[in-house]
């Protein structure tokens, strides 16, 4: 009995249990049937919309290298290293490990502390200090604390395995999910040079609608297109597993730019220019060093005074506008050989006051090396009006022919193009212009006023004429490198064949001689013995609102090195005070370049003023009291030669002292009657008061010593 009423007990539990299959199964071929038939076409647009999604796949961004192949800019992988306080193996905690705590702060503090200098002041430390903020969160709830409490950022994953180790962090074990001490993964731009050629080579910015980065100032904007690369593209496809992506058209990496920086050369040039610019209490400098022959730029720096004092890398005025002042002259000059309006060097030109402006020097007869060494502005304006009086406007068509007004396109960011007004009988509203205005203008344009040209276009022209007339395109890309690592050598470009011919190039070239080796040069103080530089002041006073602010001055120097075979050309900005010059100023940062060239061997022992390029003996500062052969036996060299020293200053007049030790420059410059002051080390390399000029005993004079 008992069997039975088992049997029927087993009998209904399974028919139980099939009644319940069957109206599960029947509920499955319901869906099913839905699924597959009523719903289907939701559910097949469903499907197509999730096949047809195509996602972005972003590239890599290409690198930016120096000549040399050295790394400007790059990517790298950091990592940003975060703790979650809310992981339960942090809240199976019974109470708060606060020794542990305290020992991580400690550890914090001295290898990954939130501020720099957290021990400089007391009360510092106490806001900022690990300690301070690790017991702010654990004195919080366990669920009100912080899930992502970041501890290190833009770290490497030797970074993270440290954090890890570090007291309480190195109790939790396991990896991933199961461990509260995790890292997130980010690229960033890195540049190992830091400020270096900071506007030149530019930054990039993360775009707010896509999220993509792109440059947005010097080359890193200049060459996006090139450096960013191709995007690839993603698409859904099913597996037996599910959905996943499938790449349909891989991302191509960027090319990697090799620049024509010269590390060296730019780090040279930086520091020449920080240290004229903060010896004349300057606002702003900017400096362009280019290659002569394939018009490579090899250092560019743009400095600017800060408002706490010091100096730092700001605008590139490299290449904006500025009134040239009367480094257009032998610009001028050259139009006018090329015209024929003068022959020869020789020629000479009445300076008198001409069309308002005199000359300082004198208003007699000059010839053009005479023009271009005392910066005559009448006798320049002169010149140019024996071929242009009669039209003015002919001279701007004249420098548009020879190429002055194209872009240049050199890779910088901002890049301008020159502003010189075409002269017509007609302004833009119709209104008749006189003769007389427009000869005022002509004049002042033919010396640098009036004009506005970015340093860099006034350099190329230069270039041009060291380069025998051949205008070649000044350029900050080298090349381009493929993923493939395939190096695509970009070509020398000419803006134009010639901008001058040979002859030309070669009178204007004598005439910028006389400058700086003239007897009434205004330059003088850029010679250098070792390497004979060449080229042409100009100053001009900035306009602000519309009118000239005198109380300013922008002193230009642009040249070329070294005289005979000219390797590089060089010009130079410098926005200070009136009542300095460019000769003090602009013009020794170029000089002290080829100075510091020369001594590195980097004008490949290029002839000097003095010294034949054979002689390789050691070159010995000036003196009076140093015995060459004692001298020659200590540092074991067989002979020195001497610099050579200038021939003893008139009576009354101070002493040139640039090249002589410290000790002998202090000497005759005392018995002269003046007081000494000396900055730097090594030797003479630069003195306050122009050599020559009247002497008055107990005055001041600064000397600068470098090595």
């Amino acid at each position: 009995m008992a069997k039975q009423n088992n049997k029927k007990h087993i009998l209904f539990r399974y028919g139980l249990i099939c009644i319940v299959f069957l109206v599960f199964s029947i509920f499955v071929v319901m869906r099913l049937f839905k699924t597959t038939v009523i719903d289907a076409g939701a559910w097949n647009e469903r499907a197509r919309r999730e096949l047809s999604k195509v996602d972005t796949i972003a590239p890599e961004r290409g690198d930016i290298l120096a000549d040399n192949g050295n790394i400007l800019a790059c990517n790298l992988k950091v990592y940003d290293i975060k703790i979650d306080l809310r992981h339960n193996k942090i809240q199976k905690f019974p109470v708060v490990p606060w020794a542990k705590l305290d020992s991580l702060a400690d550890s914090l503090d001295v290898y990954y502390p939130r501020v720099r200098n957290l021990t400089s002041h007391p009360d510092t430390f106490a806001k900022y200090s690990w300690h301070t903020r690790l017991k702010k969160e654990f004195e919080k709830a366990p669920d009100k604390r912080p899930r992502a409490l970041r501890l290190a950022q833009k770290k490497s994953l030797a970074d993270f395995e440290k954090i890890k180790s570090f007291p309480l962090l190195r109790d939790f074990k396991g990896s991933g999910f199961r461990n509260p001490v995790y890292k997130e993964e980010r690229n960033i731009r890195m540049y190992p040079y830091g400020r270096m050629a900071y506007r030149s080579i530019g930054r990039v910015n993360e775009s707010q609608a896509t999220g993509e980065f792109h440059g947005y100032s010097g080359l890193e904007k200049d060459l996006d297109s090139l450096l960013y690369g191709r995007p690839g593209l993603s698409k859904k496809v099913p597996l037996t597993s599910g959905l996943t992506n499938w790449v349909a058209v891989p991302a191509q990496r960027g090319y990697h730019i090799r620049t024509t920086i010269d590390i060296d050369l730019q780090d040279m040039l930086e520091e020449e220019l920080f240290t004229i610019c903060s010896e004349a209490g300057a606002d702003w400098g900017t400096a362009i060093l280019m290659e002569v022959s394939t018009g490579e730029i090899k250092a560019i720096s743009n400095i600017e005074r800060l408002d706490d004092g010091t100096y730092g890398e700001a605008l590139n005025r490299a290449v904006l506008p500025f009134e040239p002042g009367s480094v257009m002259k032998p610009i001028s000059l050259m139009v006018a050989f090329e015209d024929g309006l003068v022959k020869s060097v020789n020629d000479v030109v009445s300076c008198a006051p001409f069309q308002k402006t005199s000359d300082p020097h004198g208003s007699g007869m000059k010839t053009m090396k005479q023009v271009i060494e005392q910066s005559s502005n009448p006798g320049i304006a002169r010149v140019i009006f024996r071929g242009y009086a009669d039209n003015p406007a002919k001279f701007y068509d004249r420098l548009k022919g020879m190429g002055f007004f194209e872009p240049i396109r050199s890779g910088i960011a901002g890049e301008c193009i020159p502003r010189i007004r075409r002269l017509v009988d007609k302004d833009s509203r119709g209104n008749n212009i006189t003769m007389t205005a427009r000869h005022l203008d002509l004049a002042r344009q033919a010396y640098g006023y009036n004009t506005e040209l970015p340093p860099l276009f006034t350099l190329s022209v230069y270039n041009a004429i060291a380069n025998g007339g051949k205008y070649v395109r000044p350029h900050l890309v080298r090349g381009l490198i493929d993923e493939n690592g395939v190096d695509s050598v970009i070509p020398i470009q000419y803006i134009r064949d010639r901008i001058c011919s040979e002859e030309t190039a070669r009178k204007v070239k004598e005439c910028i001689k006389e400058v700086v080796w003239g007897e009434h040069g205004t330059a003088r103080l850029v010679r250098d013995d070792r390497v004979m530089v060449v080229g042409k002041t100009g100053t001009a006073y900035p306009v602000e609102k519309g009118v000239y602010n005198k109380m300013k001055r922008r002193y230009a120097f642009a040249g070329f090195f070294p005289y005979d075979e000219p390797k590089y050309s060089c010009i130079a900005l410098v926005m200070g005070n009136a009542g300095n010059s460019a000769n003090r100023t602009s013009g020794q940062v170029v000089k002290n370049m080829a100075v510091k060239m020369y001594s590195r061997g980097m004008l490949e022992n290029a002839s000097t003023f003095t010294a034949d390029k054979k002689d390789s003996r050691p070159v010995m500062a000036a003196g009076l009291s140093i015995d060459n052969k004692k001298l020659a036996s200590e540092i074991g060299a067989s002979s020195v030669k001497r610099v050579k020293t200038p021939a003893p200053p008139a009576p009354g007049t101070v002493p040139y002292v640039v090249g002589y030790d410290a000790a002998t420059a202090v000497k005759i410059l005392e018995k002269a009657g003046l007081e000494v002051r000396i900055s730097g080390a090594g030797i003479v390399r630069r003195q306050s008061l122009d050599p020559g000029t009247p002497l008055k005993k107990g005055n001041v004079i600064h000397l600068t010593l470098r090595v």
